[in-house]
């Protein structure tokens, strides 16, 4: 979640695809999703190794400029 609607959500996406990919995972996919009075909050579709603790990706997000909160929605594993 930004801390505000007139954060800029495209640097928090790319400063947040950086972060990611540093850790050993891939961003395939973001979303700006509106919450209320012009705020949006960003939702990532990515692939994160197994074996690796996946909490440090939400530490990591959370250490972002300008990024209030963030959190684990869904976690999945791949098959295939």
């Amino acid at each position: 979640m930004p801390e505000s609607a007139e954060t800029n959500l495209d640097e928090i996406v790319k400063s947040a695809t950086s972060k990611i990919e540093e850790l050993g995972g891939k961003v395939s996919s973001s979303e700006e999703v509106p919450i209320a009075f012009g705020l949006k909050s960003i939702t990532l579709t990515l692939a994160y190794p197994e074996e690796k603790e996946v909490d440090n990706v939400g530490n990591a997000l959370n250490e972002i400029e300008n990024v209030s909160s963030a959190e684990m929605i869904d976690y999945r594993r791949a098959l295939g």
